[in-house]
Order: C-alpha cells, then sequence, then structure tokens
C-alpha cells in the first residue's frame, strides 16, 4: 500500500497445534517492473519467499574492500541462500554483512566490507535469499519477548532480574557462552566487585571493552580509588591516581604480569586472569596510556570483538554507550541480549539500530550488578 501496489491473499493457513507452521500465499500487483522489483526486496527481507526459488547470483570481486555495485546487505536474522538447489545456512550472521560463497563447499558466510578480499564470490540481488524471523514466545509476556523494545525505568527490575539470573544460570549450566560489554560506569558507580564475583562464578565467558575500564579496575584494585575519588567516601583523594595504575600496568609490562608478580591482588581483571576468560580492548583517540592489551587499530578491534560474539549464546551490556551499540550490530537475532543504562536512550538507540532482540533495563548499573550477583549466589 505504501508504494501504492495491490495484493491479494490466496492462501491463509494457521497451524492448529503447537508446532504447526502457519503461512500464506500472497500475490503482489505492480504497475511498473521496477515498481515490483522494490516491492519483492522489501518483503523478501520480512522473510518472504518466492513461488520458484531462483539459485542465488553472486559476481567475483575485483579488489580487496571493493563490492560490485549490487551487492546484498545482511540483516542480524537467520539467513539462507538458495545454492546448487540447496538451502545453506549462512554461517556468523550479522547486520550489515555481505554473505561470501563457496559453492564448491557449499558454504556461505558474512564479512564485513574490511575483510572482503579480491576474488570473493559476493551475493548480489535479493533473490535466492530467505530470512526467518525470531519467532514470538508462546509463554506470554516475559523478559526476553521477541521485539522488546519497550523502554522505561517503572519496569520491575527485581523480578526482571531473577528471570535473568534464571536465565543464566542455564545458559552456563549447559554449555553456553555469556558475553559482557561493560563500561567505566560500572567501576564508578561500585559495580566492580560484583563484576568479578559473576566472573569468579563462572557466569562470564568473555568481556569486551576498552582501556578505561581496565584502568579505573586496576586504580581501585591499587589506591582504592576510581578516577581519583574515594568510592566509600565520595570524596576526591588524588586526582592521578588512574595515571598511576596505568604506569603500574606499562612498568609490569602487562596487566597478567602485575597479576603475576603480586602487585595486583583483586578485581574485574584479576578475576579474568586468574579464571582464563579473555578479552578484548578497544581503543578509542580519548584514551591515557594505553595500557598494553589496548588494540589500537579499530579494524583489528573489531575483529576480535566478532571472534568472541559469533558462538555466544546471551550478552549483558553494562553502562556503555559505544561499545554496546558496536557488538549489538555484531549479534544475529537468536542471541540473548540485556542491556542496563541509567539513561533510557541508550537501550532506545540499541534497538532503532537493529538489535531488536534486546531487553533495555533503565537503571543504575551499580544498583543491578549486586541484585543478579546475589540472585546467582542461590
Amino acid at each position: 500500500m505504501d508504494h501504492q501496489a495491490e495484493f491479494e491473499f490466496h492462501e491463509f493457513n494457521v497451524g492448529k497445534g503447537k508446532h504447526d507452521p502457519s503461512s500464506t500465499r500472497i500475490e503482489l500487483m505492480a504497475q511498473s517492473r521496477e515498481q515490483l522489483d522494490t516491492l519483492i526486496r522489501e518483503v523478501l527481507r520480512l522473510g518472504a519467499t518466492l513461488p520458484e526459488t531462483p539459485e542465488v547470483r553472486y559476481e567475483t570481486v575485483e579488489g580487496d574492500m571493493m563490492l560490485p555495485d549490487d551487492f546484498y546487505c545482511t540483516t542480524n536474522h537467520e539467513t539462507a541462500v538458495y545454492m546448487n538447489d540447496t538451502w545453506v545456512t549462512v554461517e556468523n550472521q550479522m547486520m550489515d554483512k555481505h554473505i561470501i560463497l563457496e559453492p564448491e563447499n557449499m558454504r556461505a558466510y558474512c564479512k564485513p566490507i574490511a575483510a572482503v578480499k579480491k576474488g570473493d564470490k559476493v551475493v548480489v540481488g535479493q533473490r535466492g535469499v530467505k530470512i526467518k524471523h525470531p519467532e514470538r514466545p508462546r509463554e506470554g509476556v516475559g523478559v526476553f519477548e521477541f521485539m522488546n523494545s519497550d523502554v522505561s525505568p517503572e519496569k520491575p527490575v527485581t523480578s526482571i532480574i531473577k528471570e535473568i539470573a534464571s536465565s543464566l544460570k542455564d545458559r552456563a549450566g549447559n554449555g553456553g557462552k555469556i558475553v559482557v560489554v561493560a563500561g567505566p560506569a560500572v567501576i564508578h558507580t561500585g559495580g566492580a566487585p560484583y563484576l568479578a564475583e559473576m566472573i569468579e562464578l563462572g557466569y562470564v565467558d568473555a568481556l569486551l571493552s576498552g582501556n578505561a575500564l581496565a584502568v579505573h579496575d586496576i586504580e581501585l584494585a591499587l589506591f582504592g580509588t576510581s578516577l581519583g575519588v574515594n568510592l566509600e567516601r565520595i570524596k576526591i583523594q588524588n586526582p592521578r591516581n588512574h595515571i598511576a595504575a596505568i604506569n603500574q600496568v606499562l612498568k609490569a609490562g602487562s596487566i597478567k604480569s602485575l597479576v603475576d608478580n603480586g602487585k595486583l591482588k583483586k578485581g574485574i581483571f584479576y578475576q579474568l586472569i586468574k579464571n582464563n576468560v579473555p578479552f578484548v580492548l578497544a581503543g578509542s583517540i580519548r584514551d591515557d596510556g594505553p595500557i598494553p592489551e589496548v588494540i589500537k587499530c579499530s579494524n583489528e578491534a573489531q575483529r576480535l570483538y566478532r571472534e568472541q560474539v559469533k558462538d555466544a549464546d546471551y550478552v549483558i551490556m553494562l553502562a556503555s554507550t559505544l561499545h554496546s551499540i558496536a557488538v549489538g550490530n555484531m549479534l544475529p537475532s537468536r542471541v540473548k541480549t540485556i542491556c542496563v543504562d541509567i539513561n533510557p536512550a541508550v537501550v532506545t538507540k540499541l534497538s532503532d539500530r537493529g538489535t531488536s532482540q534486546a531487553v533495555g533495563i533503565v537503571t543504575d548499573v551499580g544498583t543491578f550488578l549486586p541484585l543478579l550477583v546475589s540472585e546467582l549466589r542461590g
């Protein structure tokens, strides 16, 4: 209707049982071929399929980081391509990426434009591509209800945290991978001991962040301050302490060396090192130092982030706008995602940028973490 075209329902079948599929067959009628192609492109991205499935088309890339003009751009939903008369599931699904084909191996997988190489076979057009959107749950309204983008500070946070803790226990108990994305506000609000305890309890399988989280966590562990502020007395104690913390890491050579030599004895990064939990720290232009583990090349940091989240089952985003949205763009829609931030605009923006599966919780992360860890202990 938005395109001034016409449509007619020919079939509408509603499944009667819990596992019965529902389907519809719709005829689209347009005034021109161009208008029809536009309609087809849009409905295919909504999960429709054509009556007769054509083979997926591709073009061979002529140079590194060069795409054909008609390249296909992915969503974050499960995708398959029709290749050699077979539907092949696209691996490493992410939004705003490109599908690379290996017809001889019957493989299809996502790549960002920065990783596209000369000779890659890149999918072009929309035909021969099938998208499967997540299904709505039958169990009623819950914290992980599909498309739960309603953001409000008035949600019952305590009951939501209980459900999150139960879900985390289930994931951890069944070999699921839990990834945490965290900003320095975790330290400033007093949440560091609780995130450290989550790591110790086995509820963190990877951590993604930047220089600031590590610097202020180590500052807190060494000097009892965060950005020079004593968190117990809420009083400025020594504004140079974060530089002193960086200096200690640089003199040791790494965070691990600071742990090994006995100077770093507690905190988030102490627990990460002691429990062999991988972490990636992405650099930014405002970093002090930075500490040796920080990845200064943004493309390399992106690659390492993608490596950690490609097999994630659960992602918890804690008070970080940039890192949360960046990671959200790397996640397929099947991944359960929680975003906790005191600013409603952060969780709204995450959903608006395409991470529609994310559940937003508007609260202070320093309040959220103690309640969550208390439930995880039980």
